[in-house]
Order: C-alpha cells, then sequence, then structure tokens
C-alpha cells in the first residue's frame, strides 16, 4: 500500500505517528502542490492520501486526476475542500479525526494580546536597540465581542471574563439563555460591532456567511477597536479590512486565516498597518498533530481491516 502524506510543513507526521505499523509505504510531503496536474504527478500510485485541514483542495476534477486512490483522510472532522459526493461518486472513502478544541482560542488570545500591547512592534524596536515606543490597550473593563458562540467562541469568552471583561456575543439564531450558559450576553449584531473594544470572530464558513463583517459592520467600529479572526478568511471582506485599516477606522487586526492561503507573498495585508499576522497556526500545536496524524494511522488500519472508523459524507 502507497500512503501520501501532504502539506507536512513542519516535517512533523513522520515522528508523530506510528506510520511502521501500516507496513507500507509512507511518502511525506513538506512543500504545498497547488497545481492539480503536479499534484496527480506526485500521488501517482498512491491508494491512500492524508491531507492536513483545507491545505489542499480535492474537488471533482482533481479527483478524475487521482485514479488510484481509494481513501482520502483529512484531519479534523469536516473539510470543506472535498467534495463529498464527487469522492463517493469515484468511490473514494473518505474519513476524518478528531480535533481538539483548546488550541485555537489559546492563539485567539495571543493575536489579541499582541495587538492590544504592541507585542511585535515593541520586540522588534529593543532588538533594535530602542526602549518603550507605544502605549498599550486595556483589556479589563471593556467590551469583548464574540462573532458565532459555538465550542470555540465559548471558550474566547471565558477567558474574556477572568480578564474582567464585558462579554457580548451574537450569531443567526443566537438564543440569549444559551449565551448567558456559555457566559456572555447575546446583543444584535448592530451593537456588537458599535459597542465592542474587541471583536474576535469564530464562525463556520458558507456561501451565507462569507463577508459577515464586511464595510457596514467594519464602520460601526470603534476607532480604537480590534477585530481577530482565526475562523476562515473569507468571513472578513478583506477589501474592506484593508480600507479601515489604512485609514485609521479601525485600531488594529489579528489575522490567522487569508482568502488565499498560503498567503501570497505580495498581498498587501503583509504590508497593512497595525496588524498581527500569524500563518494559520491555530490548530498547529503539539497535542492536535499527535491526535490528527495517531488518528489518521487508526483510520488508514481500519480501511485496510475492512471496517472504517471515523467515515465523513
Amino acid at each position: 500500500m502507497r500512503i501520501a502524506v501532504l502539506d507536512d510543513y513542519q516535517q512533523a507526521a513522520r515522528r508523530l505517528a506510528d506510520w511502521d505499523s501500516l507496513g507500507a509505504d509512507v511518502t511525506f510531503h513538506a512543500e504545498h502542490v497547488a497545481d492539480p496536474t503536479a499534484l496527480a504527478a506526485v500521488l501517482a500510485g498512491c491508494e491512500v492520501v492524508v491531507a492536513m485541514r483545507e491545505r489542499t483542495p480535492f474537488d471533482a476534477a482533481t479527483l478524475d486526476l487521482l485514479p488510484d486512490l481509494r481513501l482520502l483522510v483529512t484531519t479534523g472532522r469536516a473539510n470543506a475542500s472535498i467534495d463529498l459526493a464527487a469522492a463517493a461518486a469515484r468511490g473514494v472513502v473518505v474519513c476524518g479525526t478528531d480535533s481538539p478544541a483548546s488550541a485555537t482560542p489559546e492563539l485567539t488570545w495571543a493575536l489579541i494580546l499582541a495587538v492590544a500591547r504592541h507585542v511585535p512592534q515593541e520586540d522588534a524596536n529593543l532588538r533594535a536597540g530602542g526602549w518603550q515606543h507605544t502605549i498599550g490597550t486595556d483589556l479589563a473593563g471593556k467590551v469583548l465581542g464574540v462573532v458565532g458562540l459555538g465550542r470555540l467562541g465559548t471558550q474566547v469568552a471565558r477567558v474574556g471574563a477572568a480578564f474582567g471583561m464585558d462579554v457580548v456575543a451574537w450569531s443567526t439564531h443566537l438564543d440569549p439563555g444559551v449565551a448567558a450558559e456559555r457566559g456572555a450576553r447575546a446583543v444584535p449584531k448592530d451593537e456588537l460591532f458599535a459597542t465592542s473594544d474587541v471583536v474576535t470572530v469564530h464562525y463556520k464558513l458558507s456561501p451565507r456567511s462569507a463577508g459577515i463583517v464586511g464595510r457596514a459592520e467594519l464602520a460601526r467600529m470603534k476607532p480604537t477597536a480590534i477585530l481577530v479572526n482565526t475562523s476562515r478568511g473569507p468571513l472578513v471582506d478583506t477589501g474592506a479590512l484593508l480600507e479601515a485599516l489604512h485609514a485609521g477606522r479601525i485600531g488594529g487586526a489579528g489575522l490567522d486565516v487569508y482568502d488565499v492561503e498560503p498567503l501570497p507573498a505580495d498581498d498587501p495585508l503583509r504590508s497593512a498597518p497595525r496588524t498581527v499576522l500569524t500563518p494559520h497556526l491555530g490548530y498547529v500545536t503539539e497535542d492536535t498533530y499527535a491526535t490528527f496524524f495517531g488518528q489518521a494511522v487508526e483510520d488508514i488500519a481500519a480501511w485496510a481491516a475492512g471496517s472504517p472508523v471515523r467515515l465523513l459524507g
């Protein structure tokens, strides 16, 4: 059996799971292959592919280029970049893994604090011989607005309360009682953007939610307010965000996700003012990767034994 592990950016997959137990020919690919034809050449002869989250899309056209593929394992319980119907039609089994819930909320707070206290700027200034160039923003007593109070948003909300923040939340069908149980006060969307000192986005991307933070929402934000997105890039209108940042209409932004990933070298976000940018690190931790790759091996073994587990679709 030939197995390919894709987008292993940190070259960590080999050490975090017992691949030898499969008795297979396993290859690990650290470099992202964006072109479908080039990807097909890399995966020629592979019966099994392990995909890291949504780094490489598997749509119908790409699947047509992979006649040897029989099992596609994605890390996580969902992958919007995989056409499940197309996979099923081509006899490709798709399995997932569990995904620990703590890593992304932790990074969310790293970004909030980095923007609020100007950590990257002060680090660079200090290394260049400087000392104290900025004045930070307090969080205690301020308003934290959580867009999407699900599994991840709830964890972020609880930390906000621990900082002494007034936590408000909005989603399309958020029940006030449920919000209260999760440590937040449900408010209308307009109110959240107008009153929050920090807005953090934890929403599932879909055709309906794309651009849920757009020009109108950004225009309502305080000129001192911070926007953080660790969910999916297209949830925020990037063009409108760039305009707001360059015009000084919001205080800053912390971003871990982008419309196109990896972020192109010439993307204007790379030079946008008052931003802290990380390369989609929300789920990139030792514990999360150990779960991903360990269960990927389990998925492959179960499939090879004729009893696939964690089926998707």
